[in-house]
């Protein structure tokens, strides 16, 4: 495992033992524009609507807090993109090919949708719905103008259902293989169910030439363990815009985990909330920048129940001229998420001059009466005495490097547990790694 040489470094931890210095069980004096309850709960999820004018949030002053976000299902609820928004401040738009432009001038996601091809163990159901199913918009609520396109312009979602009570591993897992089918602006909705006490893996593997405006639900049932793993693996050309909501509810968990590799843009953006006490939000992410790759990862966690815990690790690795890299990691712990466990941790390796890597932790704490929350994060080239000790011992430089390399990512790829897929990733480094200019 490797250590940073870190030109960039920001690392910030709160312990506590009942409460947090300078605050009480109340918490800070809040602002009232935060909700007391996430946007996916109470009168918002009642006012839900497939194509309706429903609103799933917007309370508040935007970009005040986190919490403060609009998020609906009506696209013309969002105002145009400028760039200047935060959440859209480091995206270069032109390369979005129009999928920030839904509405506009005639712009549609009218292209044909990804092909998508299944392989799944027997009791695990795959359903091709229209938009009318009761099933969609169980997890989630568009909370950018890009995603709520998507959700205005596809006809028809796949719908993945574990059953109650499924019993799946690492080696009986359901993959979605989702081909593009050309450069044509298009969009695709996709949902995850774990019923109660359900345990399994879903893999959904990107791939061909797309510009994709793309909703994944993921809704966790109470008592179920489920694993998602999404993988971009696109042609050089590909653009996809991923939004992906998570729903975990009473005891159960989620292992969520982010593969961005191929493509000219990416820009995946999770969000997890929780509807139960004693739930548990994994969330794992590997990318790997070459020249001219834009990969964007905006996560939140939405810390709205008592006793829950999340840990956040992303690790990528950057080379040639404009290769860059975004994370943007944002934990809200809202009054009411008493005894919350949550750390979040983001690192950067950077292989050549030319390469950017932009990384920006949030944590917005809201109570006192909290178990512990930290954030971390670096960014650095490689570290010249661990080379040193390396070539000191008789390996070549241009292995040192690649052992370097290896060591750093592995941390991820060995929490994705999947044996086929972490020998997928491990090649694809090493193709990665053939390709760096020495």
């Amino acid at each position: 495992m490797t250590e940073l040489t870190q030109e960039h470094e920001t690392d910030s931890k709160v312990w506590t033992q009942g409460f947090i210095k300078g605050m009480t069980e109340e918490g800070e004096s809040l602002s009232e524009i935060n909700p007391e309850s996430g946007p996916l709960g109470g009168s918002a999820a009642k006012a839900h609507s497939h194509g309706g004018d429903s609103h799933g949030g917007g309370i508040g002053v935007p970009d005040s807090s986190r919490a403060g976000r609009l998020t609906s299902y009506n696209l013309a609820d969002f105002p145009t993109i400028t760039g200047r928004e935060e959440e859209w401040r480091f995206t270069p738009l032109k390369r979005l090919r129009g999928l920030d432009r839904v509405g506009i001038k005639g712009v549609e996601l009218n292209g044909p949708a990804p092909l998508v091809e299944v392989t799944k163990p027997d009791g695990v159901t795959v359903e091709t719905v229209g938009r009318d199913d009761a099933r969609i918009g169980s997890a989630g609520i568009p909370e950018d103008r890009v995603a709520a396109g998507a959700w205005a312009s596809f006809t028809e979602a796949t719908v993945v259902t574990l059953p109650e009570e499924f019993a799946g591993n690492a080696e009986n897992l359901t993959t979605l293989t989702l081909t593009g089918q050309g450069d044509a602006p298009t969009a695709s909705h996709v949902v995850v169910i774990a019923k109660k006490f359900a345990t399994g893996v879903v893999v959904l593997d990107h791939r061909g030439t797309a510009v994709l405006s793309e909703n994944v639900e993921i809704l966790v049932e109470d008592g179920a363990n489920l694993t998602v793993v999404s993988i971009q693996d696109w042609n050089d050309d590909a653009v996809h815009a991923s939004a992906q909501h998570i729903k975990v509810g009473r005891d159960a968990k989620i292992k969520h985990v982010v593969i961005n590799l191929g493509g000219d843009l990416l820009r995946t953006t999770p969000a997890a909330r929780y509807s139960g006490t004693g739930a548990e939000v994994e969330m794992y992410g590997l990318y790997f920048a070459d020249a001219g790759q834009h990969l964007e990862q905006r996560l939140f966690v939405d810390h709205s129940t008592k006793n829950c815990k999340s840990r956040v690790t992303y690790k990528g690795a950057l080379q040639g001229d404009n290769a860059h890299a975004v994370w943007i990691g944002d934990v809200l712990i809202r009054k009411q998420a008493e005894g919350t466990d949550t750390y979040e941790m983001n690192r950067n390796l950077i292989l050549t001059q030319g390469a950017r890597a932009d990384s920006v932790p949030n944590l917005e704490i809201e109570t006192g009466m909290i178990e512990g929350a930290g954030h971390a994060s670096a960014t650095g080239r490689f570290d010249d005495e661990q080379l040193f000790y390396l070539q000191a011992r008789g390996i070549e430089e241009s292995v040192a490097r690649r052992l370097v390399v290896r060591g750093f990512l592995n941390e991820v790829i060995q929490h994705i547990q999947v044996p086929a897929l972490e020998e997928r990733l491990r090649e694809s480094v090493e193709r990665e790694l053939a390709a760096t200019p020495q």
